[in-house]
């Protein structure tokens, strides 16, 4: 065909250009960057996984910690095997942080011990949050790098949990503190929190002088927690303009940033135990999970664990079935029925190595960490279930007293997520100058910052109905 008998294309004017196919994409990315920014800067995501995930892990180590009472000086005191000298020299080389170096005493001991056990249950509660969860995070530490060989991957997620929770505002929901935030209005007194924390500055003035903190990094940390939480308490009280905006907007981004990395270390963790099995003979021909059901080690339920052992088609399932839900698990993020379902075979199978492999700490771990995906409107179900569970306890404690008026129990006031006062309320630590808002420690469902937020709400997580009706009261909802 020659070029006269080629057909004419369509037909221009003359002198026009033809339409540009990026016309607008500028404006569109910047409208899109935006809106990304103004969610992660806007609010804590995540209020109630957050919460679960705080309870979990205070629950968790609090267990432990009573369970090994009767062998607390065996493994963390003065009868460890891991000698008082031979401590010494690793914290020399690492540069680890722990209280229990500070003496050798076994009243030090006692002390610090019972003193972790108290943290426990004060971020278990949400009572001074802020506080508890630093309190928390040095009792985790001081206790397990005292004697770095005394503990197992349960530990180690609880190690890493434990600085975590002190970057996110855990306390929103479910907490004694949004409780208290709730019914005292946005600025209530706060002497106790205002006393936690000059002890806590005298705390560290003595051990910055003896220098027993660990080195720079960790008199870093602990002085930059201790001053954000007086700035904090300061802009609060007197500036509520642009100051308060901005440390606000850090506390989100620092909450969010916390969640995003919990989320993907529980990702590492399942992806990487996947594939190094895979990698295992035994579980290439499906008979790994045989082994540990016949170790005295590993059956607290010998009867049980045999007779299991000797099902070689369920043996296989449970083998092929682990690798397959550990490998895959990262992948189910982009669909939220798939993600759903392997949680709850995850959440069963940690149930099941607690029964049978009699390892229930580290069981109560790595679920307390796979709830940061669950759906919030399952944690709001689970919220009312528990209400109802404990209401008759409840009415107990309250007798019949008539409730004040305001906001009921568990929910923020219309004004906003404001703060409690004193350095050692609500707000949520790690330079997390921001407020509290939310349910109280009762488990109702509460005021909840991600309500009209749409199903992009919590990176992860299921919001399809987070703004359901009944689920919070009509004036917490976003215009």
């Amino acid at each position: 065909m020659t070029t006269a008998e080629r057909p004419a294309g369509p037909p221009t004017q003359a002198g026009t250009e033809p339409p540009n196919p990026f016309a607008g994409l500028g404006r569109k990315f910047d409208a899109a960057l935006g809106r990304g920014l103004a969610h992660i800067t806007g609010r804590a995501l995540g209020p109630y996984q957050t919460a679960v995930v705080r309870i979990g892990f205070a629950f968790t180590w609090l267990f432990f910690l009573v369970r090994e009472i009767p062998h607390r000086h065996e493994l963390y005191g003065p009868d460890s095997p891991w000698a008082w000298d031979m401590a010494e020299r690793l914290l020399a080389d690492n540069k680890a942080f722990t209280v229990l170096m500070w003496s050798d005493s076994t009243l030090w001991f006692e002390s610090v011990y019972l003193l972790a056990m108290a943290s426990c249950v004060g971020l278990l509660l949400g009572w001074r949050t802020r506080f508890m969860s630093v309190l928390f995070m040095l009792g985790v530490l001081s206790l397990q790098n005292r004697s770095v060989f005394m503990g197992d991957g349960g530990d180690n997620v609880i190690h890493l949990m434990a600085i975590y929770l002190v970057l996110t505002r855990c306390g929103q929901v479910w907490s004694l503190d949004a409780r208290r935030l709730a019914r005292a209005g946005r600025h209530p007194a706060d002497p106790v929190g205002i006393v936690l924390w000059v002890l806590s500055g005298l705390v560290l003035a003595l051990g910055t002088g003896a220098d027993q903190l660990g080195g720079w990094v960790w008199l870093l940390c602990l002085w930059g927690l201790w001053l954000v939480y007086g700035l904090w308490w300061m802009v609060e009280r007197y500036d509520a303009g642009e100051p308060r905006t901005v440390l606000d907007i850090m506390g989100n981004l620092a909450h969010n940033a916390a969640l995003l990395v919990i989320m993907v270390e529980v990702c590492i963790i399942y992806a990487t135990a996947g594939w190094y099995k895979i990698q295992g003979s035994r579980w290439q021909d499906g008979t790994a999970a045989y082994y540990p059901m016949n170790l005295d080690y590993f059956t607290p339920f010998p009867e049980i664990s045999t007779k299991l052992a000797g099902f070689g088609l369920l043996v296989m399932l449970m083998t092929y079935g682990t690798v397959l839900v550990q490998v895959a698990f990262p992948f189910a993020l982009l669909n939220r029925r798939a993600k759903n379902i392997l949680l709850a075979i995850m959440i069963a199978e940690h149930l099941g190595i607690a029964v049978l492999l009699g390892l229930p700490f580290f069981s109560l771990a790595m679920i307390a960490m796979d709830v940061v995906f669950l759906p919030t409107v399952f944690l709001l179900w689970l919220g009312s279930r528990v209400r109802r569970l404990t209401d008759p306890v409840r009415r107990l404690g309250r007798g019949a007293r008539p409730r004040e008026g305001g906001a009921p129990p568990g929910t923020a006031k219309p004004d906003g997520p404001g703060s409690a006062g004193g350095p050692g309320g609500p707000e949520e630590p790690g330079g997390t100058p921001g407020g509290e808002a939310g349910g109280g420690g009762s488990g109702e469902p509460a005021a909840d910052p991600t309500a009209g937020a749409g199903p992009t709400a919590d990176p992860g997580v299921d919001h399809t109905t987070d703004s359901a009706p009944g689920t919070r009261p009509t004036w917490a909802q976003a215009p």
